[in-house]
């Protein structure tokens, strides 16, 4: 299991995380940052997390995958910091014996984390700034 809050996310090195000779199936899910919200321009992201919280839910969340659907490996991590458009700030992915338990257990920890996990977003548009998440 791997779980992190890091200053940049390097989508290759995920495979290489979650191989397993077990793994039949292997799912990734990554969040990046979108250039339109609401038809309003985005020019960038920026994430700020209360870290040890955040990293305790994260672990959590991720054992509660690994239970559920008997995964093999589990990859969970967000980015902080300014992110510009196209820039990926999440990156979940889980690896099992069938695709079917991976796929569903990715589901399970995107949506989860968002739920949960202490991470708050802004939206830095050209002419204002939003915050768009409450604290969870």
């Amino acid at each position: 299991m791997i779980v992190e809050i890091v200053d940049k996310i390097d989508p290759g090195q995920v495979y290489a995380e979650l191989s397993h000779p077990n793994s039949g199936g292997i799912c990734v899910f990554v969040g990046a940052v979108r250039e339109f919200t609401n038809n309003e321009e985005v020019t960038a992201l920026e994430f700020e997390a209360y870290k040890s919280m955040a990293l305790k839910e994260m672990e959590k969340i991720a054992s509660e995958a690994t239970q559920k659907w008997e995964l093999n490996k589990v990859v969970i991590r967000h980015a902080v910091g300014k992110k510009e458009v196209e820039e990926p700030v999440v990156v979940v992915g889980a690896s099992s014996a069938h695709r079917e338990a991976c796929f569903e257990a990715c589901r399970y920890l995107i949506d989860t984390l968002k739920e949960r996990v202490p991470i708050w977003k802004k939206e830095i548009f050209k002419n204002k700034t939003v915050w768009v998440s409450a604290h969870p």
